[in-house]
C-alpha cells in the first residue's frame, strides 16, 4: 500500500472518529423530553452520524486495500453528507436564533413569549395540529413533578435556574399574581389577571400550564437551549470532516498518481 493510501486510511479513521460524538450529540437530543414529544425534530442529526460512520469505513476499507471504487463512493456520498450537515447547521442556527425569554425581578429563572421566537419554529412547532398530542406527551413526563421533589420553599424555587419548559409548562406566569404553595400548586390571586394563560392555569397535575402560550414558548426555548449545545459539537465535528476530506482527495489524486507511475514502470521494464 502506497504512502498516498496510507494517509486516506487514517483520514478515514479521523473521520470514523468525528461520527461518534455526532451520533452522540444526536442521541443526547433524542433522549430530551421535548424532543421524545417532537418526532420532527428528533433523528436528523443520529441518521447523519450513522450514514458518516458507513462512508468513512467504506472509505477506509477502500483505502487500505486500494479499491478505486469504494474509494470513488466515499468521497462523493462524504461530500453530500458534509453539505447536509452544513445545511442542517446554517438552519438550527437561523431557526434558533430569535430568544423569546425574557427576565423576570426578583427570579434566578427567565420566563418566555411565544412571539420571540422564530416564524418558522412556531409554524411547524407549536401551532401546528400536533400541539395536543405534544401536550399530552409532556404531561407524561417528569420534568414537572420533579420540581416538587427538589425545590420546597419559595426562595428556594423563586431563585432557581430551571428549564425552560419547568418555566413556561410547570408554574403559571409571574404577572398573574398566584401565590407559591409548591412549585406545581399555586393559589388564585384575588386581583383580576391581565395575561389569557392565567386563565388555562390548573392545579391539576396532568394540566398545570400545558395548554398555555407560555409552555409552547418554553418548548421552543427548551430546543433552542439544546440544540445551540449541540451546534457546538456539530461546528467541531463538520471542520475536521472538511479538513478530513480535502486532503483525502488531494491523497486520492496522489495514489493515482502513484498507481499510473507504477504501471508505466512495470510496463517500461
Amino acid at each position: 500500500m502506497g504512502v498516498a493510501n496510507n494517509i486516506t486510511a487514517v483520514l478515514n479513521f479521523i473521520a470514523f472518529l468525528c461520527s461518534i460524538p455526532i451520533i452522540a450529540s444526536g442521541i443526547w437530543l433524542a433522549s430530551k423530553p421535548d424532543n421524545e414529544c417532537i418526532h420532527l425534530l428528533r433523528w436528523p442529526v443520529v441518521i447523519l452520524g450513522f450514514l458518516i460512520l458507513f462512508v468513512s469505513l467504506c472509505g477506509f476499507v477502500g483505502a487500505y486495500w486500494y479499491k478505486e471504487t469504494l474509494l470513488a463512493f466515499y468521497l462523493c456520498c462524504m461530500a453530500i453528507l458534509i453539505a447536509l450537515l452544513l445545511i442542517l447547521l446554517v438552519f438550527a442556527f437561523v431557526v434558533t436564533r430569535p430568544d423569546g425569554s425574557y427576565a423576570v425581578p426578583g427570579r434566578g429563572y427567565r420566563e418566555y413569549r411565544l412571539d420571540g421566537f422564530s416564524r418558522w419554529l412556531r409554524d411547524h412547532v407549536v401551532d401546528s395540529k400536533n400541539w395536543n398530542k405534544i401536550r399530552a406527551c409532556l404531561s407524561e413526563t417528569d420534568v414537572c413533578p420533579k420540581l416538587n421533589q427538589e425545590y420546597i420553599t419559595p426562595d428556594q424555587f423563586f431563585s432557581a435556574h430551571i428549564s425552560p419548559l419547568q418555566s413556561g409548562c410547570c408554574k403559571p406566569p409571574t404577572v398573574c399574581g398566584f401565590s407559591y404553595v409548591n412549585p406545581t400548586l399555586w393559589l388564585n390571586p384575588v386581583n383580576p389577571m391581565a395575561d389569557p394563560d392565567c386563565y388555562l392555569w390548573n392545579n391539576d397535575q396532568t394540566q398545570l400550564c400545558y395548554n398555555c402560550n407560555s409552555c409552547k414558548a418554553g418548548l421552543l426555548g427548551n430546543l433552542r437551549k439544546e440544540w445551540r449545545k449541540a451546534n457546538i459539537i456539530l461546528i467541531v465535528a463538520v471542520v475536521v470532516l472538511i479538513w478530513v476530506y480535502l486532503i483525502a482527495c488531494s491523497a486520492f489524486k496522489n495514489a493515482q498518481t502513484e498507481d499510473l507511475f507504477r504501471r508505466y514502470k512495470q510496463g517500461w521494464s
